[in-house]
Parts: C-alpha cells; structure tokens; sequence
C-alpha cells in the first residue's frame, strides 16, 4: 500500500461525511491525547453505541426468530415443522459470518472501514423493517437476507475502525476494544428482554421485529451524529480496485444469486436442507483457504508449520460453535416445550432465556482478564483454551440430562441458569482468543485470509448447529444431548493431547 508523505503539503482525506472515497489515510493523524470517554478517544463512543444497538437489534431479532418459525399460525407464528425453523436459523447464523468475508473485501477494496460500517448498518435496518412489515415468507427471506448481509459488515467494518483509533503502540489499544466488545454483550443481554415483552405482551411477533428496527435506527442516529469524529484514515481503501475490476465481482455474485433462485425453484434447496447447504459452502470455501496457504510458494517453512498447527484449533473452534450456536434454537425450543418458566405467578417469555449467556459473559470477561494476565505464562496456552473452549460445551450439553425424557414444562428455571452458565464459561476460553490467534498465526503475506478462515470455523459451526438441531425431538432429548455433550468432550480431549505437537507448531506464537 502506498501512503501520503505526512507533510502539511500532502492531500487530506475528504470528510468521510459527505461521501468521498479516500485512498490515502491523513497525515498527522494522533488520538493519543484524546482522552473524553473513559481516558479514550471520543470516538470510540460513538463505535460503542453503534455497536450496542445493532447487537441489541441483531439478538433481540434472532430470539424471537425461531419461536416466530415454528409457532402455529393460529399463535402469530408460521408453523413450520421444527427442523425446518432451526434450519433456517442455522443457515442465517452461518450467512452472517459467511458475509463477514465479503464485508473485510468491501472494506478493502470498495468503500473503506467508516463507509462499509455505515452502509451495513443502513442495510441491517432495512432487514429488520422488512420483517416488520412484510407478511409471511416473504419477510422473513428479504429480512434475514438484509440484516445477515448487514451484520457481516457492520463486524468487520467496525473492528477496524476502533483500531484505526489507536497507534501501534499505544497501550489503551487492548482496553478499548474491551469497551467496545462490552457493547456488544449489553446490546444482546437487552435485546432479547425487550423484544421478548413486546412480543408476550403485545402478542405479536412484527411489533417485536419492528422494536429491533427501532433499536438499530437509534444506533444510526447516534452514530451519524458523531460521525465527523472519526478518524478520516477510517475513510480510506486500502487496496482500491482498478477500473472497471468491480464487473468480475459482481457478475459472480449475480451468478450466485441466480444459483440459489434456481436450486430453490428445482427443489433442490429447502428449508429443512438450507443449512446443511450453508455449511457445505463454508467447508468447501475453508479447505480452499487452508490449500492455499499451505501450497503458496510465498509461504515459508516456519509459516507453513503455523498454518498446519491451526487445523486442529480450527476444527475445535467449529465443535464450539456447532453447540454454542444451539442456545438460539434447541435451547430457545426447550424453554419454550420443557422449562418450568413462572416465577411466583408470573410467566418469563421464553426469549429472556437468550439473555443470561450475554450477562454472565459480561460478569466473567474482567475476571478472566484478571485471571489470564496473573498467571502469565503460567496460564494455559492456546490449544488447551480451545480444548477448554470445545470440552466446556459437552459439559454444558451434559447438564441437559437429568432433567431430559421427562414431559411438560418439568425443567426449573436455575437449572437453564446453571447450563449458560457453563456456556459462558466455555466461551471466555475460546472465543476471545480465537480473533486474536488469526491475526497472528497467519504468514506475513496472507493475514487477511487467515482471519477470514477463524471467520469461517463460526460459520461452518453456525451452519452445523442448525443441520443438528434438525435431529431434536423432546422424545429423544436424553440421546440428542447426551450423543452431541460425549462427541464434544471426546474432541476436546483429543484436542488437548495434541497441544504439545500444536504449541511446537506453531514456532513461538502463544
């Protein structure tokens, strides 16, 4: 990339506001004195909130997706067959990150990071207006189509946007984006509250869909306002495509598009199979990345070993999210069949379960900080976190048993308290770690691609959760959860016998 001396001659970046494309980042640029929201940038306020409300939008939609599915219609609902719910939702939560690809490319080489974030979350509103207002099938393919399209930039876009905040080696770098990430578990522990009461209250599924579109206007709002604050280096195109490169692109996704209408139209794809589909996608798309890496005569022998060494952390990070993704459909469909949800005389909207991961997520992240930064390297490395991550959830799916085979609503409410627990807990040794891994185990030559392929392990686990979720039933819940808690733990094990061949692997990073 070539950049613009910084001498007060050079060319200034055009305000990102008036809708200039830059391709050169500000000279000068310096927030290491800013320090007006909470000894950070201004700025980072704006991302925060920005942040909050498509999380709040985003989780508040997706746990009163899937009752809205399967729900008769006499209830408000579309009455599909359970299977065919959780499929969708599965496909949907593999999309999203799926599109997170196409968001860094769009980024990169189309709008820049501040465009691209601003964009994605005009889109991601516009998903959630369709599905409020759009009857039947028809909202809920416009819908999910829009905000899965939107949610993927708006998680690329606005990463790099917070770290265009912060210089190299400025040591604020970490706690901000700890700040930022705590906006997206506050958005999803609200979410689902709100939503959910609008939903059991007003019973009605579009008013809730209509609140999530209300959240993420908010977010927009918010975020236009501030939006001259950000740094103008955010505004810029990294890798602008040449003229006229941008017709390969879109013809191909034009040639997708027109895929899928026909495969549907064939009945080859189907709502019960769509996820399944979205995952043999990911895989496919996956196992060109790794042969890419591993084969590019740019790639060298040490960097080679790294890229070996992240296979076997990849698939666990699958295993993760195959069970973690369940907690919006298996789990959101045994609360709704099998919890006992009064409380004294008061009933709990199902939804609200989707709320506790978030919260004990954003009780537990400071200590595990805590925790991580006292033992040092006395801590666990890498793969035993990711064997810690894989294993946790066969314990949280294991936990399901002694209440499983019964009828009714039979299940108390602390006992799904305990299992999310358990939840959080697998996911704060994993999931934090995961991003920060890609961006470092990658050759020098191939980062982007790296941390597209961490990327993909929680699509293809997304997509996974949903093709699983197709085989629960309440008559063999006791198998469903006991099969899926022994797979996991067994994988996990096997995971953490490897981490000494992965630690010597991966040739001195942690």
């Amino acid at each position: 990339m070539t950049t613009t001396p910084g001498s007060p001659d050079g060319p200034a970046a055009e305000d990102p506001a008036d809708g200039t494309v830059t391709t050169a980042p500000e000279p000068g640029e310096d927030f290491s004195a800013d320090r007006r929201f909470f000894g950070h940038p201004l700025a980072l306020a704006n991302l925060f909130s920005v942040e909050l409300w498509e999380r709040f939008s985003f989780y508040g939609m997706q746990a009163v997706m899937t009752l809205y599915l399967y729900h008769a219609v006499s209830e408000g609902g579309l009455g599909l067959e359970k299977a065919e719910a959780t499929s969708i939702v599965g496909a949907y939560a593999g999309t999203v990150y799926l599109a997170c690809v196409a968001g860094a490319w769009v980024a990169d080489r189309v709008l820049g990071a501040e465009r691209t974030l601003f964009f994605s979350a005009c889109v991601v509103m516009l998903g959630h207006i369709a599905l409020a207002v759009l009857p039947g099938f028809t909202g809920v393919t416009v819908g999910l189509v829009l905000v899965a399209l939107g949610s993927g930039g708006v998680k690329t876009a606005a990463t790099s946007v917070v770290g265009s905040l912060y210089r190299r080696d400025d040591p604020r770098a970490d706690a901000g984006f700890s700040i930022f990430y705590m906006g997206v578990n506050i958005g999803a522990l609200v979410g689902p509250l709100l939503t959910g009461l609008v939903q059991t209250g007003l019973n009605s599924y579009h008013l809730a869909f209509g609140l999530a579109a209300v959240g993420m206007a908010i977010g927009l709002a918010i975020y236009v306002t501030g939006r001259r604050n950000l740094p103008a280096t955010a505004s810029v195109v990294p890798n602008p495509l040449t003229p006229g490169a941008w017709v390969r692109p879109v013809l191909g996704v034009v040639a997708a598009a027109v895929v899928v209408v026909l495969l549907f139209v064939f009945g080859v794809l189907s709502p019960g199979n769509l996820s399944t589909a979205v995952a043999i996608v990911v895989a496919v798309i996956a196992i060109g990345l790794f042969a890419l890496l591993l084969s590019s005569p740019r790639v060298g022998p040490e960097e080679r070993s790294r890229v070996r060494s992240f296979i076997p952390m990849w698939l666990g990070s699958v295993v993760f999210w195959s069970l973690f993704q369940q907690q919006f459909s298996v789990v959101e469909i045994y609360a709704d069949d099998r919890l006992n949800r009064f409380l004294g005389g008061w009933e709990m909207p199902t939804e609200w379960v989707n709320s506790l991961e978030p919260f004990f997520v954003i009780v537990l992240a400071p200590l595990f900080a805590l925790l991580w930064t006292k033992l040092g390297e006395r801590g666990p490395s890498t793969p035993v976190k990711f064997a810690l991550g894989a294993g946790g959830m066969g314990v949280a799916f294991l936990l399901f048993l002694p209440w499983a085979g019964g009828t009714g609503a039979t299940t108390p409410v602390l006992a799904i308290v305990l299992i999310l627990f358990v939840f959080a807990l697998a996911e704060m040794c994993l999931s934090p770690v995961g991003l920060s891994l890609s961006t470092r185990i990658g050759p020098a030559l191939f980062r982007s691609q790296t941390v597209a392929l961490y990327y993909l392990s929680i699509s293809l686990g997304s997509a996974l959760a949903g093709s699983l979720a197709s085989f629960y039933d309440p008559s063999v819940e006791g198998t469903y959860f006991a099969t899926l808690g022994v797979v996991a733990l067994v994988l996990g094990g096997i995971l953490f016998a490897l981490s000494p061949w992965i630690r010597t692997a991966m040739r001195g990073v942690r």
